[in-house]
């Protein structure tokens, strides 16, 4: 049964996102501010912008600075960082419903802290993806994420509507559970119809249900008219590998397990294909938009896992951005200040950064 038809709380959640859609279309906004750069915006194909994306990685996710600034462990300086190790783009992980008041308007000094990253990257030439990510809220109460959802595009599609095109906006990761495939295919819609009121040609990235997995792929349905979409998707196979130890999945408690057998080749490659025959069929981009293997792994396998799946990526045409520069299946250290240099070498190859030096 479609739960946004049968919803008990939904006179309260409607008035709310009411408040926030008349809001929404003032054009006197605070947040209607400054243009974070001087390129203005001109419309990109997908399939040129996701050439463009290329190599990324994920910032910011569950950093403290969102709630209080002096507690920051990204600095902007590592946007530099960030660009002159080879990759191209930044996936920018926002957790913002906590920061909504009411009436679901976002907190002024978070939009701030936002700008000042947003600008930084650019800055940087950077491509930056804002992925929102309250997957966990959106995985148990499909209603409430659909009015903190759209009450969150309908402010930051319009505070962003003028930033250069190397702002990409991503709806919501690992959508799951309580927000089933035909509930997302529905909300995907009214979202994207939100954003385009303000963004008409920005590209969006979207993935599927079932957490972005490659299984969902054709379960998604996007709008055949719209082809400012770049498709995504999530890659953790094989989870006894990638995730062996990791306290949230405790299923996959087993210490010591390998990758990088024949078989564990053939997976991986039979795999990616089934993307790649998806996106000739459906004619979308792709953007791998997380992989990563936890740190109880061997390194040596985690770094032959990831050089398998980022050059089996390229190979497809897909860009990437890896699971994450901070926290956990980290690529730099922040404690030391240092990169961890099996997971960047497997991820931007010493031999791509000579030739890129020598052109």
């Amino acid at each position: 049964m479609n739960s946004f038809s049968t919803r008990s709380r939904a006179g309260a959640i409607a008035g709310l996102f009411l408040a926030i859609a008349a809001v929404g279309g003032c054009a006197n906004l605070p947040w209607a501010e400054k243009p974070l750069s001087e390129t203005p915006y001109t419309p990109i194909d997908a399939f040129a912008q996701n050439q463009q994306m290329g190599r990324g990685v994920a910032v910011l996710s569950e950093d403290p600075g969102w709630s209080d600034p002096a507690k920051a462990r990204f600095k902007p300086r590592y946007f530099k960082l960030i660009h002159d190790a080879g990759f191209s783009t930044v996936r920018m992980v926002l957790t913002t419903f906590d920061h909504m008041d009411g009436e679901l308007k976002l907190d002024p000094q978070y939009l701030a802290r936002l700008d000042r990253m947003v600008k930084a990257a650019l800055d940087q030439g950077l491509t930056v993806i804002l992925d929102e990510h309250d997957y966990e809220i959106c995985g148990k109460d499909a209603v409430l994420c659909r009015a903190k959802l759209n009450a969150f595009w309908s402010q930051v599609a319009l505070r962003y509507k003028d930033a250069p095109n190397k702002l990409v906006f991503e709806m919501l990761n690992e959508p799951h559970q309580a927000m089933t495939a035909e509930m997302w295919n529905a909300q995907l819609v009214e979202t994207l119809a939100i954003m385009r009121a303000t963004n008409p040609t920005r590209n969006v990235v979207i993935g599927p249900d079932n957490w972005n997995g490659i299984e969902a792929l054709p379960k998604l349905v996007l709008p055949p008219d719209d082809q400012h979409i770049i498709a995504t998707f999530h890659y953790y196979h094989p989870m006894e590998f990638t995730h062996q130890g990791a306290a949230w999945v405790p299923q996959y408690d087993k210490l010591g397990v390998g990758w990088g057998s024949d078989a564990d080749y053939a997976l991986l490659n039979k795999e990616l294909d089934s993307v790649k025959a998806w996106a000739d069929v459906n004619h979308r981009p792709i953007f791998l938009g997380e992989f990563g293997a936890y740190e109880n792994g061997a390194m040596a396998d985690r770094a032959k896992w990831t050089y398998a799946v980022a050059r089996g990526a390229e190979a497809r045409g897909f860009s990437w951005a890896y699971w994450q520069f901070d926290k956990d299946f980290i690529v730099y250290d922040i404690d030391k200040d240092a990169w961890v240099e099996p997971i960047l070498h497997a991820l931007i190859p010493l031999a791509d950064k000579i030739s890129e030096a020598t052109r």
